[in-house]
């Protein structure tokens, strides 16, 4: 299910009507519309519900935050609320590192770790969660939170930072980072964190936060120049811009926790796994670009 906003793309779930035929189906659809989400989980009578709908990108976020609300908490008490009524018996509800705030230069993120969330993105998913696991205490709902690193790989829509980055670089066009560029992030590869996101819906623990990292911490600005060098670009595109507002320094994540309990780890080489993003968008112009031009007159 997704409202096709300016980020939706029915061309990411080509040939899975092929490949999965009588048990996939697409509703396009607002999650915080209740009317909508009850007709919904009245006719099919869901085993689970897996919420990866959210607006997500941090600087929209900042410029228009009433959005990040409608969708993030409204449509997670939506989902939650019709999920209950309808006799769901799971929910998982899909979440970020970003909710536990900035790091100084030592330390990881636990799930035990305060909420101290910086942006209206960020503070927009911790209550979600907060929603999640309360309706968990209240009206024993078997829900579970993830929490997740950075994400990469295919099909990432391309205002994100690394197809961003891989893009302008393309068309020989400035790559704006932001401040110094020493802000820290770990990246996990989008085939690690639906692993971990399937384990945790059928082996997590009811009321339970599972963190997903992939142990790949790196400055932006190191980031930015292994992409340069693997396409062999100049550093001399690097552009530093004004640093964005509330801008978190450094996260980390300690996913111990859900490799014991959940019997998951993150598989993908960084350095591969890159290589291989990097030659997806280099192979996939027809995809991202039409993408791209929707997203800059948003």
């Amino acid at each position: 299910m997704d409202a096709l906003t300016y980020a939706g793309n029915l061309a990411n779930l080509e040939g899975v009507v092929e490949e999965h035929g009588e048990r996939y189906e697409f509703f396009k659809a607002d999650i915080a519309n209740a009317d909508a989400m009850d007709a919904l989980m009245l006719e099919h009578q869901f085993f689970a519900v897996v919420n990866f709908a959210a607006e997500s990108h941090v600087d929209r976020s900042i410029n228009s935050p009433e959005n990040f609300i409608h969708t993030n908490v409204i449509g997670t008490s939506v989902l939650l609320n019709s999920a209950r009524k309808h006799g769901v018996q799971r929910f998982v509800q899909i979440s970020t590192d970003e909710v536990y705030g900035s790091l100084g230069k030592t330390g990881k993120f636990t799930e035990k770790s305060p909420l101290d969330p910086s942006s209206p993105y960020s503070s927009s998913k911790a209550g979600a969660d907060l929603l999640a696991l309360a309706h968990h205490r209240t009206y024993g709902q078997e829900v579970v939170v993830t929490r997740c690193s950075n994400n990469y790989g295919p099909y990432q829509f391309p205002e994100k930072l690394i197809p961003l980055m891989i893009i302008k670089a393309l068309r020989d066009e400035p790559l704006p980072v932001y401040g110094d560029g020493m802000n820290v992030r770990d990246w996990i590869h989008v085939q690690d964190h639906c692993a971990a996101v399937v384990a945790a819906l059928f082996e997590g623990k009811p009321g339970a936060v599972y963190n997903f990292g992939g142990g790949n911490e790196m400055a932006n600005l190191e980031l930015v120049k292994m992409i340069l060098k693997q396409l062999g670009k100049p550093e001399s595109l690097i552009s530093f811009v004004k640093d964005r507002l509330g801008h978190d320094r450094r996260y980390a994540i300690d996913s111990s926790f859900a490799q014991k309990e959940l019997k998951w780890k993150p598989r993908k080489d960084f350095k591969e796994g890159l290589e291989t993003t990097i030659q997806w968008y280099i192979d996939n112009r027809a995809w991202w670009q039409p993408l791209l031009e929707r997203a800059e007159r948003y």
